[in-house]
């Protein structure tokens, strides 16, 4: 949204000699070298300790139950002492593999409070992986949320010979904790948070290894305060409101949720944990959150779960799309100075009563925004949420930068763009589009100097890797990654993302992934949405298929065909899709064809799928290079001209794809 008359922003932009773009948002808060992500809490307890700063479901249909600042302060210090008890120091390293939880978070504040760092393992590792993080990392105690877990990490440990104790949550390791605790004076914990400060380590986080071995990132404890304390004014709608209510559900493995968890407990709202994903709906609605944290995925399945919904009536489905258009053009409407007309306005409150509320009751009726990261969401959906009275606050950062570098906020949030630099950052974006970053909220690099070279360098900037773009207000646009473009036979420079990102919002796509590196076209790799497909035959009046079945079903290529036509428009004939092949199966972190933040991995998806790619270039043709955009109608697989009995058939529903 534009500038208001009672915000503008701080934000300073400066083009360098050589073109750069420079942004800076300079920092009003001083931070002292003392303090660390505990002391926040401490100032949370001192300024307002009977006040509610958690609320915890014990299991399943249970109710919220709240827990005041000073009790979780409490829990946390019993908690820590029994680390110190199990032999747990400062500068210490320990580790967990849970899903988000109360424990979590207990976890992760007793750790800090003796000076120890904590190191997540996500539950989908692999042996070698856990014993890779357990060696190099140097962990001495770890805790599973279950036996099985707890069994994979001593196997891990028995493998790499590295010895480390390990306990699991669901056989009382917190309440052995507490009990081991008893045998440890509480000055202990006391001196060791005190020696802690802004340069003190309190995580190490693998980074995703999208390609390559995954490195370790050190956070310290100045990363996450900087981020946080400082950026309560530029970002109040986050914790510093008392009727702030978040509901963490995205993994704490991953630094975007862990910093979330800081910012609430160190501000002044209500923080709460869904460990099950499977009744998250449930606990959306009954936890009643103000705001979410979320991937770009969530919210395009809601969209697609309503438009399936509404495809199984012709009328249910037409107000569904004139809802959408309404809501589209109502949020367009806001960008401009002059008022909504009352046309607009008339024709959404229409809509509000028919559509809108439904939608917004599925994240619990008080939800006035979301924080969108870990990908690019597209601007159709955003004006979509924004229009029907959601927020969609993008944001861009990396784990070496402690999450967001740069975040949409609702005194400032232009849909398109990831926002302008968070407090204490500066963003340069150099004439060939290369991202760096600079600031406090950077990591000092990663565990392994060697692996600095590079990326981290002596002078505090950190070449992110991503390419983007700036406006002369500061907004950064994200395009793509370098290491991820791709070199055609014919010489053109394509990024992948550009045509990846506006295709993973169809309705039947799961993943897909751009092909096409030293080929004479760009192909697609696609997988199907197993989630959506039932859904999607039966309002097509289509008998029902299985995956692998619909990897070849000529109405589902020809839907997808559709999605790329409309896809290719936006881009020259040359960087568009020719040829596509549909997967009889998933990309997932189990076939190791996904990061643990559901990132493909290009390298290995190539390599297990090389028949594939090669039977897209099996004919191949001399590369086009300066032609329009054209249409999938005759190629391969996707041919038309083979399936137009099922055409008549889908022309007989309306499309909503």
């Amino acid at each position: 949204m534009a500038e208001t008359e009672t915000f503008q922003s701080p934000v300073k932009v400066t083009v360098l000699p050589d073109g750069t773009m420079e942004a800076f948002n300079p920092s009003t808060v001083k931070i002292p070298y003392s303090w660390n992500i505990v002391r926040l809490l401490l100032n949370r307890v001192k300024r307002n300790p009977d006040a509610t700063l958690i609320e915890r479901k014990v299991g399943l249909g249970y109710e919220w139950q709240p827990i005041t600042a000073k009790q979780f302060l409490d829990e946390v210090d019993s908690v820590a002492r029994g680390l110190m008890a199990l032999g747990l120091r400062s500068g210490d390293r320990m580790a967990v593999m849970a899903h988000t939880s109360f424990e979590w978070t207990l976890l992760d504040y007793a750790c800090w409070s003796v000076g120890a760092v904590n190191v997540p393992l996500y539950e989908t590792s692999s042996l070698a992986q856990i014993g890779t993080v357990l060696q190099e990392a140097d962990i001495k105690i770890a805790f599973a949320e279950n036996a099985r877990l707890a069994e994979a990490i001593n196997t891990a440990a028995q493998q790499v010979k590295h010895p480390c104790q390990v306990l699991s949550l669901d056989l009382g390791a917190i309440a052995a904790l507490h009990e081991a605790g008893n045998m440890v004076a509480q000055i202990q914990v006391d001196t060791a948070r005190k020696a802690l400060t802004m340069d003190s380590p309190a995580t190490i986080i693998y980074t995703s290894g999208t390609s390559g071995k995954p490195k370790g990132t050190v956070l310290t404890h100045g990363n996450f305060t900087t981020l946080v304390w400082g950026n309560m004014g530029w970002m109040p709608e986050f914790s510093r409101d008392p009727r702030s209510r978040l509901l963490l559900f995205l993994p704490l493995a991953h630094v975007y949720a862990r910093l979330l968890e800081v910012f609430m407990i160190s501000g002044a709202g209500v923080l709460g944990h869904a460990p099950n994903i499977k009744n998250l709906l449930p606990d959306i609605a009954s936890f009643k959150p103000t705001y979410l944290l979320v991937v770009p995925r969530v919210l395009e399945k809601i969209y697609n779960s309503a438009d399936a919904q509404a495809s199984a009536s012709k009328v249910k489905h037409l107000l569904f799309k004139r809802a959408v258009r309404t809501a589209i053009d109502y949020s367009r409407a806001l960008d401009y100075p002059e008022p909504v007309s009352k046309r607009l306005r008339a024709r959404r409150a229409f809509y509000e009563q028919l559509v809108y509320r439904k939608i917004m009751g599925l994240l619990g009726g008080k939800c006035g925004f979301v924080i969108s990261g870990g990908g690019a969401l597209g601007d159709r959906l955003g004006h979509f949420y924004r229009g029907i009275g959601l927020q969609v606050l993008e944001g861009y950062g990396l784990t070496e930068t402690t999450a967001p570098v740069t975040v949409n906020t609702m005194k400032l949030n232009r849909i398109g763009t990831v926002g302008a630099p968070v407090c204490s950052a500066t963003i340069r974006v150099t004439p060939e589009g290369e991202i760096w970053i600079k600031g406090p909220t950077v990591s000092p690099g990663y565990l392994k100097p060697e692996q600095n070279d590079g990326v981290f360098h002596d002078d505090g900037w950190f070449d992110s890797g991503d390419l983007g773009s700036m406006n002369e207000a500061g907004l950064l646009t994200i395009t793509g990654r370098a290491k991820e473009i791709l070199v055609t036979a014919g010489g053109k420079n394509v990024v992948p993302a550009t045509l990846e990102g506006p295709l993973q919002s169809h309705p039947l796509i799961s993943q897909i992934m751009i092909v096409g590196e030293g080929k004479p076209f760009v192909g697609a790799l696609v997988t199907l949405d197993a989630e959506m497909l039932p859904g999607w035959m039966k309002n097509k009046g289509l008998e029902p298929v299985d995956v692998t079945a619909a990897s070849h079903h000529p109405a589902i290529e020809a839907s997808i065909a559709r999605a790329i036509d409309k896809a290719n428009q936006g881009v020259s004939r040359a960087e568009s899709i020719r040829e596509f092949r549909i997967l009889p199966f998933d990309f997932t972190e189990a076939n190791g064809m996904l990061t643990p933040s559901m990132k493909i991995r290009r390298s290995v998806i190539a390599q297990k799928c090389a028949t594939e790619i090669e039977d897209i270039y099996k004919d191949v043709a001399q590369p086009e290079l300066d032609e329009k955009p054209g249409g999938m109608m005759a190629n391969g697989r996707a041919d038309l001209s083979k399936i137009t009995g099922y055409l008549k058939n889908l022309l007989s529903f309306p499309h909503g794809e």
